[in-house]
């Protein structure tokens, strides 16, 4: 007999891995879309971007949503690889608040929203019923 879930779902999957992968869609699209903007119009006066930077918010905007694709699929590789590339970030966005060497063009008011966001993210996906999930 099966035993009806203890918390609300939604197409079988909990409500948080449902914020997760829409929440990580988001970011991804939004990294997409600004990485492909400023890639084509590199000489925007109001940003101050890098190529190298160009590329990484685009890299970043895919693999977000290539990785939340693989969470609502409940694919271990979405998990494992979603905190790989928070870790990135919040390395990568730290270094940039100590003005030590990180990539080139990383906004630092922005940076501090990311290391929150990866930080709760990562916590989130590191408790041990979701990882039972992948």
């Amino acid at each position: 007999m099966n035993k009806p879930p203890d918390f609300p779902t939604y197409k079988g999957r909990s409500i948080g891995i449902l914020i997760l992968t829409a929440a990580q869609l988001l970011i991804g699209g939004i990294h997409i879309f600004f990485g492909a903007l400023l890639l084509t119009f590199e000489d925007l006066n109001f940003i101050q971007a890098t190529i190298t930077y160009d590329v990484y918010t685009t890299v970043f905007g895919i693999l977000a949503a290539v990785f939340a694709f693989f969470i609502w699929n409940g694919k271990k590789a979405g998990r494992v690889g979603t905190i790989t590339v928070l870790v990135f970030v919040s390395v990568a966005d730290t270094l940039t608040l100590l003005d030590l060497p990180s990539i080139p063009g990383i906004p630092k008011t922005p940076a501090i929203a990311e290391i929150a966001y990866s930080l709760i993210i990562i916590l989130y996906l590191s408790k041990k019923s979701i990882r039972k999930k992948f």
